[in-house]
């Protein structure tokens, strides 16, 4: 069985290699993966949009993506 992990921001941030500020930023604004808000405020990250988050945000050029 394939477990799905619940990650804490800080370990999130840490493992994308940014600041645990940034990523709230991201939150913030709605750019970073899907996250999981537990009560009034605690946070956490499943594994699987985490991967499907960074995923998405592999790109093949620097440049605007451009719709073909």
């Amino acid at each position: 069985m394939e477990t799905n992990k619940a990650l804490k921001p800080a370990a999130v941030a840490e493992w994308l290699g940014i600041t645990p500020g940034a990523l709230a930023q991201m939150r913030y604004l709605g750019k970073g993966p899907r996250f999981v808000k537990i009560g009034g405020r605690s946070i956490r990250y499943m594994e699987s949009d985490l991967m499907s988050w960074i995923e998405a945000q592999t790109r093949q050029q620097t440049g605007e993506q451009v719709s073909a």
